[in-house]
């Protein structure tokens, strides 16, 4: 007799798993676009390139979701129902080092963040214990805090003394969209309520034509079938400082995407062994090297799919592997990166702040799981998020220091990862072996959702 398929590893038919599958991109797509939408306004790239991000990024996006969901033989892929998409962590340190370096030096950053995340995969899958919830949180925590600004710049511009600064019908078109996304999550019900920020980007674009601020002249140009050549800014740069800032950069992701894969775990009723996880991160180190070279962007487990997997209750890795082969379709329509680059600051803004604050709140939620009584836990979370603020508030701060330290600790992010990172293992983890009866950062015993 033999044993009954598990539902992870069931195969649905054609149809149901292309409707699925669709599904599962509708409500990760607004959210992945976003990374090349920003980070080519804040570089002040044109349109045309923007674009060719885009379509980058869905391209690699749809392979890692391939690679997760199928996995390849013993080396990659948790071979789970994982969604992977652009990373929100790395959008602070790319503006940084491409202000800085330049586009080449971004795309060197990444490069080697890969193949460090290729070596450390299966030694940080033992380590894991080191990031408890104190640490997770802290950090998941100023990752919305710090991306807030960007969100801000897209719909007010970035330069201040320019005349079109603040202009009021901007701040108005992205209030709206802001209004109309609340609106559907208070009013509407099931399956509607994951589009809302899809729905706001939709509804803003259109507002958007009507205000005269859409420019859809490159699409008629740009081709249907295609894909950018690769090392598009010309062969990569590799500065030291750069590269440090993105390999701290896939520490987080790592982090992120191993409470993801344990998420999706239980909620589909399978054990994953250290070696799964290990082979899940290895994925998401295989996206730098992807990234580097065909110009997206690092990725990770999307959690807003994970929701979508409790919601649906349908655990087959199957579909994922269908939406991971519409991402790849739609990442070689160069036609509708056109169209997506075409969308004004003011739009993606206002949809951006929305998610970065929920980025804000899931690390908050995180913390709440912290146990913060008789121990230095309060102290440790108040020095790293006001030490991860300092370049927010005030960009120039570091401006004096070598480039090298500036891109490291001009990013709240890797500033925050560092400081989080040592002052949990100075009181706790240190403190421990010492034999000292000092509480840690690990949960405190209530049940949670893990943070994504």
């Amino acid at each position: 007799m033999t044993d009954a398929v598990h539902p992870v590893d069931q195969r649905l038919p054609l149809g149901r798993l292309a409707i699925l599958g669709l599904q599962h991109v509708l409500v990760m797509y607004a959210g992945c676009v976003a990374v090349p939408l920003i980070v080519g306004g804040a570089l002040g790239l044109d349109t045309r390139t923007i674009a060719i991000l885009v379509n980058a990024d869905l391209f690699v996006a749809g392979v890692i979701t391939i690679i997760q969901s199928l996995g390849v033989g013993r080396i990659l892929g948790v071979r789970l129902p994982i969604v992977a998409g652009a990373t929100f962590t790395a959008l602070n340190p790319m503006i940084l080092i491409g202000a800085k370096y330049g586009m080449p030096a971004v795309y060197g950053a990444i490069l080697c963040s890969g193949v460090f995340g290729l070596l450390l995969a299966k030694p940080f899958a033992k380590i894991i214990h080191l990031f408890p919830p104190l640490v997770t949180g802290t950090v998941i925590t100023i990752i919305g805090l710090s991306l807030i600004d960007a969100g801000a710049g897209l719909i007010a511009g970035n330069d201040e003394s320019a005349p079109s600064y603040g202009q009021l019908s901007h701040l108005a078109l992205a209030g709206s969209i802001i209004l109309l996304i609340v609106l559907i999550n208070r009013f509407a019900r099931g399956f509607l309520v994951s589009l809302a920020v899809l729905i706001g980007l939709i509804f803003g674009v259109i507002v958007a034509a009507l205000m005269g601020l859409v420019d859809f002249s490159n699409v008629a140009s740009a081709g249907w079938f295609g894909l950018a050549r690769p090392f598009y800014f010309g062969p990569p740069e590799f500065q030291a400082a750069a590269i440090i800032s993105m390999c701290i950069v896939m520490l987080v992701i790592y982090v992120e995407s191993t409470a993801d894969m344990l998420a999706v775990a239980n909620l589909v009723g399978k054990d994953v062994s250290e070696n799964d996880i290990a082979r899940g991160l290895a994925a998401d180190g295989l996206s730098g090297i992807l990234a580097g070279t065909f110009n997206s962007f690092l990725d990770t487990a999307f959690a807003q799919n994970v929701g979508l997997v409790q919601v649906t209750r349908v655990k087959s890795r199957y579909v994922v592997t269908a939406a991971g082969v519409i991402l790849v379709l739609l990442g070689l329509v160069p036609k509708l990166g056109e169209v997506i680059a075409a969308i004004p600051g003011p739009v993606i803004g206002g949809a951006a702040l929305v998610m970065f604050a929920t980025v804000t709140a899931v690390g908050i939620r995180s913390l709440r799981r912290v146990n913060f009584d008789g121990n230095h836990n309060l102290l440790i979370v108040a020095i790293s998020l006001g030490a991860g603020m300092v370049p927010v508030v005030a960009p120039a701060f570091y401006s004096r220091m070598p480039d090298e330290l500036e891109i490291i600790f001009g990013s709240s992010i890797t500033t925050t990862v560092i400081i989080v990172f040592l002052l949990n293992l100075l009181f706790n983890v240190f403190a421990r072996r010492s034999g000292e009866d000092e509480p840690s950062g690990e949960p405190v015993p209530e049940s949670a959702p893990p943070a994504t």
